[in-house]
């Protein structure tokens, strides 16, 4: 059974990391259930195990965490729903490549209750959604911007951190920093895409679509 919180306001990030490292031990000893923790951090920018210090563009802007998951620089801030997900990945055949694959399925499942079209590319992480209705790229192709991030550790099969989804927030803010290393395509949100969803729109989209992958 997997527990679901809810976290309203705006979580400090160390206390977050805190909490993640006590509910993985007790997932990995038996005396707790998994979680998938829905929250919203202050402004802040964390650095992945391939985080390149080029890539920190405004080290001064905001706060700069190591937050040692997998990934380059992200951003968090509000308005954009982190999802920590502390679940059992031995249970679910200890395949690392498939967990990252149901996360990233899971954000596009999500999106398509809102009729967006998320996708993945190759050599791109995260969520990708195409925008006509922005100038083609040089090379002629459409321009495309991230709307979903993901980033996770493994402790005993046991996994933390998770994925973020851009519901309203400041874009601006991602300007600190080159966003998981890519610098040939924007960021935007589901509010950017001229959608009024609320975080509790999207909070009822992950739940109702969190089975069909994890289950």
């Amino acid at each position: 059974m997997v527990e679901w919180i809810t976290t309203d306001g705006l979580t400090d990030y160390e206390e977050a990391l805190a909490f993640m490292e006590n509910r993985v031990a007790g997932i990995i000893n038996g005396a707790a259930a998994e979680c998938v923790w829905l929250l919203e951090h202050p402004p802040l920018y964390t650095s992945g195990t391939s985080a390149k210090a080029v890539d920190l563009v405004d080290p001064n802007r905001f706060p700069v965490y190591d937050a040692r998951r997998g990934g380059e620089y992200t951003y968090h801030g509000p308005g954009q729903r982190v999802v920590y997900v502390m679940l059992d990945v031995g249970k679910r055949g200890r395949d690392v490549r498939k967990f990252v694959k149901d996360l990233e399925y899971w954000i596009i499942a999500t999106l398509d209750t809102f009729n967006v079209k998320g996708e993945i590319r190759d050599g791109r992480v995260g969520v990708w959604v195409q925008r006509h209705d922005k100038p083609l790229q040089a090379d002629g192709s459409v321009a495309e911007d991230k709307i979903a991030a993901l980033g996770i550790r493994l402790r005993k099969w046991v996994s933390f951190h998770g994925l973020s989804i851009n519901v309203e927030p400041d874009l601006t803010h991602f300007d600190g920093i080159v966003p998981c290393g890519i610098r040939d395509h924007g960021v935007t949100s589901l509010v950017d895409l001229g959608l009024p969803v609320s975080m509790a729109d999207l909070d009822v989209a992950l739940k109702s679509c969190f089975d069909a992958q994890f289950d």
